[in-house]
This record gives structure tokens, C-alpha cells and sequence, in this order.
């Protein structure tokens, strides 16, 4: 049986509690699957990220092809989940992110992977659809992890 598959949002968090909620849960690599992997809040940012995830023994690894489009974070920032959901399936369905998404099961099938966005809850998220899109293709569970 593969290793469930995890996600995170650090909304609420520091980058001190989604380290710690990471390591307890025994993840060995963060994917960042934000389209835009830059952050507002301290040690978000793709960079100081990777830094801090290193400094903990896990690894990092952003693919971008599995992030939201503009359009898509708008309708979602508005509220407009049906309209969300409806572009970011129609995203899926490139080829950038669909070579990412054989990357991210490449990931998943060696390790235990954790998806990483912003959102604090994963079905306002569109983690939630890459999660299950994973978890079909490799048989595996999902696990929501709270920082």
C-alpha cells in the first residue's frame, strides 16, 4: 500500500508549526504546489522555504504546473468555488500540468510526500483536487495535516 499523501495550508501558521505537523507526520518532501511561490507572510516565500525545510531533513520541491492560474485564484479569492473549481479541472488537463502531476506521483510513489498551498482549509483549496487526482492514480489515502 503506497504512503498516504498529505497537504498542508499555512494560513494561520508559522513556518515553525507547518516544520513541526511535517516531521510528525513523517513527510520527507514538500510540494509546493503554489502558482506564484512567493508569500506576504515571513518564511513562506519559495526560497526561505526551501532553506527551513532543508534545516529540518525534508525536502523541497516546487511544481509550479500544478498551481492555480490567475483566473482561478480570482474566482476563488471572490468566493466563486464553482467557477474555481471548473478552471483550475480545465488547468489540469495541460500538458505543464500534467507532466507535473507525474512528477508529484513520482514523488509520492518514493516518499512521503506532503502538498503545500496557502489555504488553511483543503476544500477551499485546490490541494484537495491534486490530492485526490494523486490518490486515484497511485491508490493511496489522503491526510490533511493542521500546523
Amino acid at each position: 500500500m503506497p504512503k498516504p499523501i498529505a497537504t498542508i495550508g499555512y494560513e494561520k501558521a508559522t513556518p515553525d508549526q507547518v516544520i513541526a505537523a511535517l516531521k510528525a507526520a513523517g513527510v520527507e518532501t514538500l510540494v509546493d504546489i503554489r502558482a506564484v511561490p512567493w508569500s506576504r507572510r515571513p518564511g513562506f516565500s519559495k526560497g526561505a522555504l526551501s532553506v527551513k525545510t532543508a534545516e529540518a531533513g525534508i525536502g523541497y520541491v516546487h511544481l509550479k504546473g500544478l498551481g492555480t492560474p490567475a483566473e482561478g485564484r480570482e474566482a476563488g479569492k471572490a468566493g466563486r468555488m464553482d467557477d474555481f473549481e471548473a478552471i483550475f479541472r480545465a488547468h489540469m488537463a495541460t500538458e505543464a500540468a500534467q507532466a507535473d502531476l507525474g512528477r508529484a506521483a513520482e514523488l509520492a510513489a518514493a516518499s512521503r510526500i506532503c502538498l503545500l498551498c496557502l489555504e488553511g482549509d483543503a476544500r477551499r483549496c485546490h490541494r484537495l483536487i491534486v490530492a485526490d487526482m494523486l490518490a486515484e492514480r497511485l491508490g493511496a489515502a489522503i491526510e490533511h495535516l493542521s500546523p
